[in-house]
């Protein structure tokens, strides 16, 4: 006998709640892959002070088609001013999109990558890397890598060239590269594989977060 109407509804209802879960635990595993400190978006965020290459804007990069095209970024900036904001609310918009994200400081990933090295798992992160449409890298030069480091982490660089979208965070000029690689031939060629594909976003302005201190102290008077 034909299904009632009715009973056509609650199968499809049924089928829509299981894609809706299926849909919710995916999110839920990019998210935990991805290791965001914390989750950002673009909802509020304040543009003003960031200058983009002529041609590009804040509205070509929401789209992401930079990520399907393994192209770069390097924002660069003092600390406070929304460059680590920015990055994971692009590696957020990124999940909502079924992509897979990987986040690190870089003295997370350089530790990372010097102890599986010991341990021989070295090719294993490097394939787990691997699967991510876009690697975000924080904050470059805050904390001075030896030789080792350098060139693990250069490795990372290359692999990622043209294959997957990097985005790097950093307060260091590239002109000061050498002075973070210990290596100023290791650093140029650094800056040669982001600049190729890749776009310097500028963030100027005031601390973001000195900036929320003043408004709470003035709130709190």
């Amino acid at each position: 006998e034909g299904a009632s109407a009715g009973q056509v509804r609650c199968v499809c209802d049924l089928i829509e709640h299981e894609q809706g879960v299926r849909e919710r635990n995916k999110k839920k595993r990019l998210f935990r892959k991805a290791a965001f400190p914390q989750i950002k978006s673009f909802e509020g965020y304040d543009f003003t002070h960031v200058s983009f290459p002529e041609g590009y804007g804040p509205e070509e990069l929401m789209e992401l088609g930079f990520v399907d095209d393994a192209q770069d970024f390097v924002f660069y900036g003092q600390t406070g001013r929304g460059k680590t904001h920015l990055a994971i609310a692009i590696g957020n918009a990124c999940i909502q999109n079924g992509l897979e994200v990987r986040f690190f400081t870089v003295a997370q990933l350089v530790l990372r990558l010097v102890k599986a090295k010991r341990e021989e798992k070295l090719e294993s992160l490097y394939k787990d890397l691997s699967k991510a449409k876009l690697v975000i890298l924080d904050e470059l030069g805050y904390v001075p890598l030896d030789i080792e480091g350098a060139r693990l982490l250069f490795q990372v660089i290359t692999d990622c060239y043209e294959r997957r979208s990097l985005i790097i965070t950093t307060n260091i000029e590239f002109g000061k590269w050498g002075t973070i690689f210990g290596d100023d031939k290791l650093a140029a060629a650094v800056i040669d594989r982001l600049v190729h594909h890749g776009r310097l976003v500028e963030f100027n302005g005031t601390s973001k977060r000195i900036d929320e201190a003043l408004m709470l102290g003035e709130a709190l008077v």
